[in-house]
This record gives structure tokens, sequence and C-alpha cells, in this order.
């Protein structure tokens, strides 16, 4: 039975999002054919790095390469989880290598992996129980920058106030201030994911 988590909204600077076009959102995988299709006209290169994924709002897996946006893998809209994942070949069939929930664009919260797990299931996809590397994003209510959590420590890495235990990219205010100053949000997200 499908369950619908929470959506997420595009949190990242402006200037990504603009890349968006008709078009050029991530492959729609839905079924076991369709995943069959795309993994077959890659090059072993390709296959050796992890994928761009998201989760659409319908649960439908989209897949892009490594490099590219979350959002425009999206088409812009809203998902049910966003990362990177990686595959492998195993006893002739394919399975999930690695996941993980790191999208500085829509910071979903670890617990976006049922729709994770329910698109795989769905085309027939073997995957581990949960993300195999989970990223904690949390924004700071003080200095309103983007932090990653390491190790539990829930202390702003810019400003030493104390975060939320709770995911909270999708407060209201966030994506004003960052049409404002998208520029140092980049900045602090690429600061936070080193």
């Amino acid at each position: 039975m499908e369950t619908r988590g929470q959506s997420y909204r595009y949190v990242g600077p402006a200037e990504l999002k603009a890349l968006v076009r008709a078009g050029s959102e991530g492959r729609s995988i839905r079924s076991s054919a369709d995943f069959g299709e795309w993994v077959s006209a890659l090059t072993l290169n390709e296959l050796a790095e992890p994928f761009t994924f998201v989760v659409d709002g319908g649960g439908v897996l989209r897949l892009a390469p490594r490099r590219s946006e979350h959002v425009v893998c999206a088409g812009g809209g809203e998902v049910l989880s966003a990362g990177e994942m990686s595959f492998r070949e195993e006893s002739g069939r394919w399975v999930v290598e690695e996941v993980s929930n790191q999208s500085t664009g829509y910071c979903p919260d670890v617990s976006s992996w049922p729709a994770v797990a329910e698109a795989l299931d769905r085309i027939g996809i073997h995957h581990p129980s949960g993300f195999t590397h989970e990223v904690v994003f949390r924004r700071c209510r003080s200095c309103r920058e983007l932090n990653i959590v390491r190790e539990e420590d829930f202390v702003c890495v810019f400003c030493g106030e104390d975060l939320p235990r709770e995911w909270n990219m999708g407060e209201p205010g966030w994506l004003v201030r960052q049409r404002r100053s998208h520029r140092g949000a980049s900045a602090a997200a690429q600061r936070c994911d080193r």
C-alpha cells in the first residue's frame, strides 16, 4: 500500500531553479522495463558513479547523471525525496548499492526513506533497508544558514547557536531570504557539505 509522506519544495539558489526547462527532467522509471531500457543505454563509466535521483510528487523515481541539479531532475516540482543512488548487478539482477538523501536543493529529511523504498519496490529493484548515508539538514533559526549536522552535534557551524532537533528546512521565510542572498546560501551549502 502506498503512503505519501511529506513533500519537499526546492529551497536552493534561484539561479539553479532557473535551469529547469521543459523536457530536461530526469528519466522517469515507472517499471522494471523502464529501468532495463535506461540502464542498458549506460556505459560502464557512467555506471561507476552514483546518479542524481528524486522521487517526484507522484511517487515516481527519476534518475539523471550525478552532476545534474536535483531541481532540474524534478522538473522544478516538489519531491517526496531526493539524493544520490548507485546500482550494481548481482546474480543477474540490479540492486541499489548505495543511496543517500544528499540534496542541498531540497534538503529532504531522513524520514523520506519510505518514498524511496516504495518507488524501488514498484520497479523491482532490491535495496537496503534505509539510506546508506543519511544527511541531517537543519536551518539555524538565528543566522538562517543551512547546516549539515554531523555526529549528532546540533550546533550551527556559522554562529554557534543550537539547532532544532526536528527538520525545519521548510519553515516560512527561508526562500525569501535565499532570493535576497542566494550567493551566501549557496556558499553556505558548499561549506557545510565538505
